[in-house]
């Protein structure tokens, strides 16, 4: 068997990922694909945490925008992200893949609770560990916890998954067609050049903690599992 690059990784998703071409809920054929990609990935040995967004349900600044009070708007963003980790957990499930979502809010009914002692020996024991309700708290992302759930549990790196782009740009390349991608980048050029691949403070809290950010598409088939092998897909952020 090939050695991996990767012993033990976090994969951020977008909940606009899993909604697929509709843009809004949840595409039961992307969400199968991307099970089946995490199922190759976790077959090769390599300890799997999961954290997941809700755009494709709710996003907090959405409700800001409409009036709500920013708090609750976030909470309503957080119990979308465990609707997404649950669906998650049950694709991966059904493909034979032991499976744990651990909710940073108390919902034990439906998942257990997040602790990190508990968090690691899941992943030792080669179950997938999906991070739902981001960190528990208002006005931070699911980027920031992708970092912050990086750092507890001691993983190598953090695989950024994109829908239909393929790296980080100058430009929008949905736009722009003559948008230039970037090979390689510092968090610092992130923060610097505002290229919003990932908000601030969970960019500062990556490069203070020396965590690589790679970042590639979702869309193909089998990138996840390239990343882990080591190809050089996609654009790469180190912390110097």
């Amino acid at each position: 068997m090939s050695t991996t690059q990767y012993k033990r990784i976090v994969l951020k998703l977008s909940g606009e990922a899993l909604s697929g071409k509709a843009g809004y809920g949840i595409d039961p054929t992307i969400i199968k694909s991307i099970a089946n990609q995490v199922k190759d990935v976790a077959e090769l040995g390599v300890e799997i945490a999961i954290v997941v967004g809700g755009g494709n349900i709710w996003r907090g600044k959405v409700g800001s925008e409409m009036g709500m009070d920013r708090a609750n708007a976030d909470y309503m963003g957080m119990l979308a992200t465990v609707m997404n980790s649950l669906a998650l957990q049950d694709s991966l499930e059904n493909l034979g893949i032991p499976t744990r979502v651990q909710t940073s809010i108390e919902m034990r009914q439906v998942a257990e609770p997040y602790i990190r002692r508990r968090a690691m020996r899941h992943l030792e024991k080669k179950r997938v560990v999906i991070f739902a309700a981001g960190t528990g708290n208002p006005y931070f992302s699911t980027d920031t916890t992708a970092a912050l759930r990086a750092a507890e549990v001691e993983a190598e790196v953090i695989l950024m998954a994109k829908n239909n782009v393929d790296g980080v740009y100058n430009a929008d390349p949905k736009i722009d067609k003559n948008a230039t991608k970037y090979e390689e980048l510092t968090y610092l050029d992130i923060l610097n050049e505002g290229l919003g691949v990932m908000d601030s403070t969970a960019s500062s809290l990556c490069m203070d903690n020396n965590i690589p950010l790679i970042v590639f598409s979702i869309t193909e088939q089998g990138n996840i599992k390239k990343v882990v092998m080591g190809e050089n897909i996609g654009t790469i952020v180190r912390g110097k």
